[in-house]
């Protein structure tokens, strides 16, 4: 990407002409002068440069220590997730069945646009992805709570400051340093209905002195388990006006297929006749999962960390990171089912087959085997050290290496061998006799597969992975040169960072024959090369129109050995008009490189359901689009598609670019003077994002490319399809993924702190409330405009128009306490029809309680109750798990728990 003149203009001038940044910081409640004098030299999320105001560069949300405690949080992605400017898909302990970066990970995911477009640093520099291997995006478990001091959370692009992946935004964790003393703390809490209880055990050691500081910590925390049966006893659905169980086709006796049409199933009593059959019923066969499987899975995770520095001279420090954390974490499954991803065919004379007839067994429930479980064990380890300093008059370098790697092996048991399957039914290589190498096995009828043919049939798959991320960093920061309205800020930095990620599927997944999706094993790697450059500029100061105008620059040059080079840019203006009003406003550049998955996904061939438009093209009318374009492109006349299927290419792909987006913000920060302790924001923002990254199945790329006059789509391309010359059919067509998409996203965010002083309580009252006006996808040219804004949809997630966030915190003397509102709006399911039961999500408000009494300065004890009325989430018809969004909605109900911190 290059500067554009007149994007940087109409972003200055939108600027002079009005509205809208957010940052929900009590900073900004402080007079221009104390500010300076509070934040002098201070580095916050959005610059390198050090400057006295955390206002001006760009719009930041922090949640302060204090803040992460009142929320009672004992997992980064919970503070997280209720964040209005979170929206979408994003993996938690709740709907770890959804988790993208593999079951049992946690992530963030702004604005809704994806977790991998939001970019999480660990004080300041990033930090490993994390999962179970080839993951695309940081697992949010390694970082104990009790470790964090405050989050910083920049919602605006920021490539040209931090790099790769900064599209909708920074999630910058700083953790505690300079700490004195000893503090323990432990937490444990359930639900009222005695179920998902919590436990969390929290060490921590610190010593301090002219020299240099040491700070080392423990954390465990572990979650219970709450059955999906006790919070949605079975999965609805509508019928004639009402809601009904409707569970899975994939019945305990087999549904099958009979050559003369008919659909039977197989019988559904345990104990009872074998050869039992009967036509099928959806009401009466259909399997309920959901007593064999959560709606929380137990999770274990335990940390240990190191944080230190030490004074080599006056000048010069060396300071260290170090951090480990372990993650055991469990998901309960419904037993596997036969028929999904292999035909079974018994023919009529078979010993097991009492109907007379060849069937087709489309699926049959290993009921017999009972639920699968699957596991996964996660190391993360991340270490830095580096060496920082000063010189001359306000100059600050530094030098860091960072080392981070994460090793996870996961698994289920009770996978059927899809090859031992058919070796069980073909009756020239079994045998009945007990005993016997090869089992005979009977799948029709519910209780007939003996403990031998489970025996013989089932195995437990494991699959390996990991992560690797290594960097070094330089920066240098401090004033060039001074203008009449001030000093000049600079900072400027290198940084070269490799990348890489593995994942190796259990042998039997790879070949196929897993009763599970086929998949590849994973490998790549890329390399980045960096450097950076911002500049503050003050333009007035104390001038009639302005305290002060500073205009904000950055520049980012990369160089990534797989995608060549990239360009960034951001510029802003802070303007303080008077001391109670604030304009400021940024225009970005920004970009996403391809994860290692959608590079380098192992590349597989496959007959795929596809229809070509061209069969048959020379009896549609003569002058039709798709007749003249399969004439031109030589499909021979006559030519009849001779299948179903097409066979295609699917996989990673190794040419895919990186996302280009470019983003603007611009917005008001107001402290009215005739209301001490009052501070509004108003922010608006703006985000389009080119060349997203997109799947495109073979059926659309033909479809597109010949019903597009001349055959000038993308689709038409010979890396997308093409056919032989002789007969016209198509010998190569990829579904793999494809710079083809556009995504545009707007909204505006408000904020609102007020502190004040009543009946002797020190109190404060904040709001955060984020609008999205709109977010919209195209997902490639020509086809028709996705709009997700006030929408609910299966597999992104929640676009709620409207989200809110208000806190009331008092205090006195040895007493505080926190009721926080978290609100979230309406929203229509995506694909429901409307009127339907469940076609939309009404609004809902979750209350929580905490309070907290000061036994003395060393003790202190805290309980407290969240979703304290019970709230139950709506039923939404897209979602199949607990008939609602997990992502979204509160699925648990009422939950207590209590706090003891001891420091010493």
């Amino acid at each position: 990407m290059y500067l554009k003149p007149q994007a940087l203009a109409a972003a200055i001038g939108t600027l002079l002409c009005a509205s809208a940044v957010h940052t929900a910081n009590a900073q900004d409640a402080q007079p221009p002068n104390e500010a300076a004098r509070t934040l002098d030299a201070v580095q916050v999320t959005g610059s390198h440069i050090k400057r006295a105001q955390l206002s001006g560069v760009g719009p930041v949300s922090v949640i302060d220590a204090q803040a992460i405690e009142r929320s009672g949080a004992t997992s980064v992605d919970t503070l997280l997730q209720r964040l209005p400017a979170s929206a979408g898909f994003a993996g938690s302990q709740s709907n770890a069945y959804w988790a993208e970066n593999g079951y049992g990970t946690t992530q963030v995911n702004l604005r809704g646009l994806g977790i991998n477009r939001t970019l999480v640093l660990l004080n300041g520099r990033r930090i490993v992805n994390g999962g179970t291997g080839a993951n695309s995006s940081v697992d949010l478990n390694m970082i104990p709570v009790a470790l964090i001091e405050r989050v910083e959370v920049l919602k605006d692009g920021a490539s040209a400051i931090y790099g790769a992946d900064a599209v909708a935004g920074v999630v910058n964790i700083i953790t505690k340093q300079g700490f004195d003393g000893a503090e323990a703390a432990v937490r444990y809490g359930q639900t009222t209905r005695g179920d998902g209880d919590e436990t969390a055990i929290d060490l921590a050691w610190g010593v301090t002195s002219d020299r240099g500081s040491l700070m080392a910590g423990i954390n465990y925390a572990e979650g219970g388990t709450v059955n999906m049966a006790s919070r949605a006893p079975c999965g609805l659905g509508e019928e004639e006006g009402k809601l009904v169980c409707t569970g899975s086709s994939t019945t305990v006796g087999g549904r099958a297929l009979l050559a003369d049409g008919s659909s039977v199933n197989f019988n559904q009593v345990l104990g009872g006749n074998g050869d039992f059959y009967e036509p099928y019923s959806r009401k009466k066969h259909n399997y309920n999962g959901n007593p064999t499987l959560n709606a929380v899975n137990p999770i274990k995770r335990i940390s240990i960390s190191v944080f230190g520095d030490n004074q080599l001279s006056e000048n010069t420090t060396v300071f260290t990171e170090l951090m480990y954390t372990n993650r055991q974490s469990d998901q309960l499954a419904a037993p596997g089912g036969l028929g999904v991803y292999r035909r079974i065919n018994i023919a009529a004379d078979h010993p097991t087959n009492p109907t007379g007839q060849d069937l087709w067994l489309q699926r049959r429930r290993l009921e017999e085997a009972g639920p699968r479980h699957f596991s996964q064990e996660v190391n993360t380890f991340r270490g830095l050290v580096g060496v920082k300093g000063q010189f001359g008059t306000g100059w600050d370098w530094s030098a860091a290496l960072n080392w981070g790697r994460n090793t996870g092996v996961d698994g289920s048991d009770n996978v059927a061998n899809l090859d031992r399957v058919d070796h069980t039914l073909n009756r020239s290589i079994c045998s009945p006799v007990p005993g016997a190498a090869i089992p005979c096995g009977d799948y029709l009828g519910h209780g007939d597969l003996s403990r031998e043919v489970l025996d013989y049939i089932l195995y437990s798959s494991r699959d390996t992975g990991g992560n690797e991320q290594k960097s070094f960093t330089a920066n240098l920061s401090g004033q060039i040169f001074e203008l009449p309205a001030g000093w000049v800020g600079f900072a400027a930095g290198v940084e070269v960072r490799k990348e890489r990620g593995w994942r190796n599927p259990d042998p039997l997944t790879v070949l196929g024959i897993g009763n599970t999706n086929q998949q590849d094993p994973i490998a790549g790697e890329y390399t980045a090369k960096e450097v950076f450059a911002e500049l503050a500029i003050p333009l007035l100061q104390d001038n009639a129109i302005a305290d002060s105008l500073y205009l904000n620059l950055a520049g980012r040059a990369s160089d990534y050995d797989l995608f060549g080079r990239d360009y960034n840019y951001k510029a802003g203006l802070d303007w303080q008009v008077s001391p109670s009003l604030k304009v400021r406003s940024t225009y970005a550049t920004a970009f996403r490189i391809p994860n290692i998955p959608e590079l380098f996904g192992g590349v597989a061939e496959g007959n795929l359901t596809t229809t070509d438009p061209c069969s048959n093209w020379s009896a549609l009318p003569a002058g039709s689009t798709v007749r003249n374009n399969c004439q031109a492109y030589g499909v021979p006349v006559g030519y009849v598609q001779p299948g179903n299927t097409i066979l295609t290419t699917s996989g990673g792909n190794a040419d895919l670019k990186p996302e280009d987006a470019t983003s603007f913000t611009a917005g008001v920060v107001w402290t009215p003077e005739f209301l001490s302790g009052l501070t509004l924001t108003l922010d608006y923002y703006n985000i389009r994002i080119k060349h997203a990254i997109q799947r495109i199945d073979g059926s659309t790329k033909l479809k597109t490319c010949y019903e597009t006059p001349g055959l000038v789509h993308p689709f038409c391309d010979a890396s997308n399809f093409t056919r032989d010359p002789r007969t016209g059919e198509v010998d190569f067509l990829s579904s793999r993924p494809l710079n083809a998409a556009n995504e545009h996203v707007t909204g505006y965010d408000f904020g609102a702190l007020y502190e004040f002083k009543a009946a002797g309580f020190d109190a404060s009252v904040s709001a955060d409330v984020s609008y999205l006006q709109r977010y919209d996808v195209r997902p490639y040219d020509g086809a028709e405009l996705i709009e997700y804004a006030g929408k609910i949809t299966g597999g992104r997630g929640s676009y709620a128009k409207w989200r809110g966030l208000v806190s009331v915190n008092a205090s006195r003397e040895q007493w505080s306490g926190t009721w926080s509102t978290q609100y979230i709006g309406r929203a229509d399911d995506f694909v429901a029809a409307r009127g339907a039961i469940g076609d939309h999500a009404p609004s809902v408000f979750y209350h929580n309680l905490q309070l907290k009494y000061a036994v003395s300065k060393a003790l202190d004890v805290s309980l407290g109750l969240d979703n304290v009325f019970d709230k139950k989430p709506p039923f939404i018809q897209s979602y199949t798990d607990a008939n609602t969004d997990t992502m979204t909605y509160d699925l648990l109900g009422r939950r207590w728990y209590a706090r003891i911190g001891y420091r010493w």
